[in-house]
């Protein structure tokens, strides 16, 4: 006598751990996306570092509903990385563009939170409330709804409520070591050498202009 996986179950076995290798990528592809948007590699790094808020939501409505690690919450964990990275997002375009009008990066952090803080909240509540369909869904397919439906949930809420004071902590840490690494790589970099003439005066090199 013999058994052996069937549906869910035996796809689940025949992945094996490619899922982990789908978050990585998933989490890279968001990085190097962001990173070309805003041309830096420090800014697109405080929208990544919301994620793991966010996943502890996740983790805490799967233990309460009492649901197990399968197929469909994997689903749901990697929509999870584009809806908390949204949020972050918001705060972190607007305190971007706030520095560059001359705020310092504390206070465009503060000013980009207390503007951008009502439309997130209002997007996200509008978001959780749509799932609460798929949350408490029942009939043929129920437990793939509920799966997905407590995921986006639960990550929702802590992206909402959890994750958005850590944005601006983390954009004005990062914002900080990269300014003062190109601080660094400004001072170190050689001065333009200046030729001296006949009389002993030196002169500045010289531009050329185009034709």
């Amino acid at each position: 006598m013999a058994y052996d996986w069937t549906s869910t179950s035996y796809q689940e076995k025949k992945v094996g751990y490619q899922a982990y290798f789908i978050y990585a990528i998933s989490i890279i592809l968001v990085y190097l996306v962001l990173a070309a948007l805003y041309e830096s590699w420090t800014s697109p790094a405080a929208v990544i570092l919301v994620v793991p808020v966010a996943l502890v939501g996740v983790l805490l409505a799967l233990i309460i509903r009492g649901f197990d690690s399968n197929l469909y919450t994997q689903v749901g964990l990697i929509l999870m990385i584009a809806l908390a990275s949204k949020n972050a997002i918001l705060i972190v375009e607007f305190a971007r563009d706030l520095h560059r009008e001359g705020l310092s990066i504390t206070e465009a952090a503060i000013e980009a939170t207390r503007r951008r803080f009502r439309p997130i909240v209002m997007t996200s509540f509008a978001f959780i409330l749509g799932v609460v369909p798929l949350v408490v869904a029942f009939g043929a397919g129920a437990a793939s709804q509920q799966a997905i439906g407590t995921v986006v949930f639960g990550g929702m809420l802590a992206s909402t409520l959890l994750a958005i004071p850590f944005v601006p902590v983390f954009w004005v840490l990062l914002e900080r070591v990269s300014e003062r690494l190109r601080k660094n790589k400004t001072s170190s970099s050689p001065e333009p050498k200046t030729r001296s003439s006949g009389n002993g005066e030196k002169k500045e090199p010289s531009v050329g202009r185009p034709g």
